[in-house]
């Protein structure tokens, strides 16, 4: 069990798990993850981190879109931010690559979710390796994490 399933569990949040054979040659794992569940694009959601150099933050956004930096920035308070480099990454949330899931990471960031998650009664978000989702209520996902929803998509 990984490290955001035991979160859920602990928390007693509802939230189902769903598995598939990870293609090493996937282009986009979470593109990968819709077509191989059966999922809406819109539904299934990605974990990217960006840095301000100093501090590093979560953004979860529809798998199908791309994040818009200067959006991330101004709801978490920073002029600028980049793409935080993946070993970066790997390193602060204890997950790989691919696999890396907003819950149970090694430290908690400050995370905002695209508010396109709220028109959804449950959202996919990884599972914390590759080739597992998990499903659950996308209220339920921003309280643990204490996010707030906000637009951060490129338009």
């Amino acid at each position: 069990m990984t490290p955001a399933c035991k979160l859920l569990k602990k928390n007693n949040i509802a939230f189902s798990t769903h598995e598939y054979e990870h293609d090493v040659n996937a282009k986009s794992f979470g593109l990968e993850a819709a077509e191989k569940l059966n999922l809406n694009v819109e539904e299934v959601f990605k974990t990217l981190m960006v840095t301000d150099e100093k501090n590093f933050f979560i953004a979860i956004l529809p798998v199908n879109h791309q994040l818009n930096l200067k959006k991330v920035a101004s709801a978490v308070g920073c002029k600028k931010l980049q793409m935080a480099n993946p070993k970066d990454a790997e390193r602060l949330t204890g997950y790989l690559v691919g696999g890396i899931s907003p819950l149970g990471q090694k430290k908690r960031l400050k995370t905002v979710i695209d508010k396109s998650a709220e028109a959804f009664d449950k959202i996919y978000v990884s599972g914390g390796r590759r080739g597992l989702d998990i499903g659950l209520q996308p209220q339920d996902l921003a309280s643990l994490l204490n996010a707030s929803f906000v637009d951060i998509l490129d338009s």
